[in-house]
């Protein structure tokens, strides 16, 4: 079941669950593409950590977390890849106006054959996965999350 935003306001209406059971799986071998149809092979991002959002443009909590990516990739983002990567049927050009206003600094990648939510078994949309810089997975958070708060410092300082 997809969890559903609260319309309060309220920091503490963004919350989910962390999986740890795939630990140390390597990153996939798996590329997205952008509006002007550039490939990005995530298995070519290792070096720094990495942390993929899977989301939609009509997931209420997907849309509620994005301020807050937003806001973590203005403070970490030279030493954190985030690469959101619409679970949207829709292309790019829908996408990337929708992203833009609300995560101006956010990359807008869209997974066109829906490989990556096969390759997770994504089942809630937003989740979110998280590499260190070697490319091995360390946690899954399940749900959206406020991801310039210490709940998520916490997690973001884990390594493998």
């Amino acid at each position: 079941m997809q969890p559903q935003a609260k319309e309060t306001g309220d920091s503490a209406a963004l919350d989910g669950t962390v999986d740890r059971t795939r630990r140390g799986s390597a990153m996939p071998s798996i590329s997205v593409s952008d509006a002007e149809g550039k490939d990005l092979a995530l298995a070519s991002l290792k070096g720094q950590p990495v942390l993929i959002n899977l989301w939609a443009t009509w997931c209420a909590p997907c849309v509620a977390e994005l301020p807050a990516l937003n806001r973590l990739a203005e403070k970490r983002g030279k030493s954190l890849r985030i690469v959101t990567v619409s679970q949207d049927m829709a292309k790019l050009e829908t996408v990337t106006p929708f992203l833009k206003p609300k995560a101006p600094l956010l990359e807008p990648w869209l997974d066109p054959e829906g490989e990556l939510g096969t390759f997770y078994d994504v089942t809630v949309l937003p989740t979110s996965i998280y590499y260190d810089a070697q490319g091995r997975e360390v946690w899954r958070y399940v749900g959206p999350l406020e991801w310039d708060r210490d709940k998520a410092a916490a997690l973001l300082a884990e390594t493998v």
